[in-house]
């Protein structure tokens, strides 16, 4: 078993120059390899992100819940960030990705914080823990050393944003085969994604699907919020919570 302690030297044994080199390669290119694969769904990054991060907001909001710091965990070039200030509106941001030449990227002309060292995250700080797409590229015997960093960056009760890509939705699958740095990813589902943050310690609160619809069906869209809290969408949230005695 893995300690909180041992977490960030655990998780930095994951970050192997391969991996994090793999990541180099398209920090220049990122977003053109994500819309390869996106083309499908009619849609561009952006509104996958602002969705997901605008549901999560709502989520928030139900649980009374004021959100000042924020870390993106696995936050690639950064794309995410700008929809996080503008929508969450924190008083601080830190992002964090293995990949030297992605957070170079993610730090022309922000004011945040960017590290790609797990060492360098603060401890008991943040509010919330924002993921998406990230844990597929974890190798699974090491995943629960990345969550055991998240549980030692959260303060108390702060809230962990789960998002991953839903292997039980055929659309995830032919965009993930489009996309090159996750043609060979390690799918994670919702349900193995519960367990896993239960087994770390936190409390799962729900579960939701969203994306059901690509944008050929975009009129369909409105039937989603019938059914998102059943895992058919492209992607699911898993929304987590560090208890208050953490």
């Amino acid at each position: 078993m893995i300690t909180v302690d041992e977490a960030p030297l655990a998780l930095s044994a994951a970050v192997t120059d391969e991996s994090s080199g793999e990541f180099d390669v398209y920090a220049d290119a990122y977003e053109e390899a994500l819309q390869q694969g996106l083309k499908v769904s009619g849609e561009n990054p952006e509104y996958f992100a602002r969705r997901r991060i605008e549901w999560t907001r709502s989520l928030l909001d139900s649980h009374g819940m004021a959100i000042n710091k924020v870390l993106d965990f696995g936050c690639g070039v950064g794309i995410a960030i700008p929809l996080i200030e503008e929508i969450l509106q924190p008083s601080c941001i830190w992002g964090f990705n293995p990949s030297n030449e992605a957070i170079e990227r993610a730090k022309k002309g922000s004011r945040n914080r960017f590290v790609a060292n797990v060492e360098e995250l603060p401890a008991a700080e943040f509010d919330l823990v924002y993921t998406n797409g990230v844990f597929h590229h974890i190798p699974p015997v090491l995943r629960r050393a990345a969550f055991s960093t998240i549980w030692r960056t959260l303060r108390a009760g702060g809230w962990f944003a789960f998002w991953e890509n839903n292997p039980w939705n055929l659309g995830t699958r032919l965009v993930m085969s489009r996309i090159p740095f996750d043609r060979d990813a390690v799918t994670i589902s919702p349900v193995e994604a519960n367990r896993l943050l239960r087994s770390a310690g936190f409390n799962t609160v729900r579960t939701d699907a969203w994306f059901l619809f690509p944008h050929m069906l975009r009129s369909l869209r409105p039937l989603e919020w019938l059914v998102h809290r059943i895992p058919l969408g492209a992607q699911y949230l898993v929304l987590a919570q560090k208890p208050t005695d953490g």
